[in-house]
């Protein structure tokens, strides 16, 4: 299967925008589109596992408050720019 970049970013913008929260739709769309034309391959597919988190789990790291255990350099990379995120 190729990767078609551009089809990526229309899934992530698309579940960006449709999470269920008209909140969480709001943060998450203008979030992502902050940053998605900035990104790599490698980062577009860590930004989709990130907007795949349950919203919950999204607000909990927005706040600060989740004890964040993961070691990959990518999604610690996403997580630091959405709790920078205004």
């Amino acid at each position: 299967m190729t990767f078609n970049k551009e089809d990526l970013k229309n899934k992530i913008i698309y579940r960006a925008s449709y999470r269920g929260t008209k909140e969480m739709d709001i943060l998450m769309t203008a979030f992502v589109k902050s940053l998605i034309n900035d990104l790599d391959e490698n980062f577009l597919k860590t930004l989709d596992s990130f907007v795949n988190m349950d919203d919950e789990t999204l607000i909990s790291i927005k706040k600060k408050e989740s004890l964040i255990n993961y070691k990959d350099e990518k999604i610690l990379h996403i997580i630091d720019k959405f709790q920078k995120f205004k």
